[in-house]
């Protein structure tokens, strides 16, 4: 569970709602066609922009700026040297016994063809198929809610030009005016929360999970090729940490 994310949607929409409290009560600021224009807008600019399906999967990816965990890249070097000290001392062969205690898939995949005797090239090819789709299936994602934080703000400004045209029309009834300029306002302000507070957050926060998600996946791609090579073990530290930064190298014994 992604604490810093919720801690920071609590806060931000808390010091807005009650700034709007302060001053006025939620009331004011609930109006049905603002709403329609942005919220339904932007959802269609979505769908417009994007198949149904990648819409309906990015809502799913969104959840991991929730309740994503990354691999810990320290102990997944020390997994993978683990693996190739295993390796060689005992062959290839002695890592099926290792597999019911892998968790991630990626990795599990590399150590499985492993034992299968799959030749190093096959291997590395393979995997990096996948990690080709990984990254392009998150890539899609960010893009997706980064859409959305563009559409927001549009269609804000287009909700405000609707109610600046609507209140010229009706200047000769006073009565009329204070509706059409809460549309003109309020759509803008929704638009702005959008996008500022939930849809470029999110894509920024999926980018960067991506980036996480990567660094693991290709480090697990060099030791599980290390192994596959017959890498001594000490060299395949040094080339495992060499990616990572200075402070999380371990020493070596």
């Amino acid at each position: 569970m992604d604490i810093a994310t919720i801690i920071g949607l609590l806060v931000t929409f808390g010091l807005v709602l009650g700034a709007i409290l302060m001053g006025s009560s939620l009331g004011t600021f609930m109006n049905p066609p603002g709403l329609m224009i942005v919220v339904g807008g932007t959802a269609g600019v979505g769908l417009i922009s994007y198949p149904l399906g990648k819409v309906l999967s990015a809502v799913k990816v969104a959840v991991n700026v929730f309740r994503f965990e990354v691999a810990d890249v320290v102990e997944r070097n020390r997994q993978l040297v683990g693996f190739a000290e295993v390796t060689r001392r005992e062959g290839m062969l002695a890592l099926e016994g290792e597999l019911s205690g892998i968790d991630d898939p990626f990795l599990k995949q590399g150590i499985q063809m492993l034992v299968d005797g799959v030749e190093p090239q096959r291997l590395q090819t393979i995997l990096e198929d996948e990690l080709a789709g990984v990254e392009l299936r998150h890539r899609q994602g960010a893009q997706i809610f980064e859409t959305l934080g563009g559409a927001a703000p549009a269609l804000g400004l287009v909700g405000t030009l609707i109610g600046l045209v609507q209140m010229l029309q009706s200047m000769e009834d006073p009565s009329a005016i204070g509706p059409a300029m809460a549309v003109a306002l309020l759509t803008t302000f929704y638009g702005a929360i959008l996008a500022t507070i939930v849809f470029n957050p999110i894509a920024g926060k999926l980018r960067l999970r991506h980036e996480e998600e990567m660094l693991v996946k290709e480090l697990t791609l060099k030791g599980v090729m290390g192994i596959a090579n017959g890498e001594n073990p000490r060299l395949l530290v040094q080339a495992l940490q060499a990616e990572l930064p200075p402070s999380a190298r371990q020493p070596q014994e």
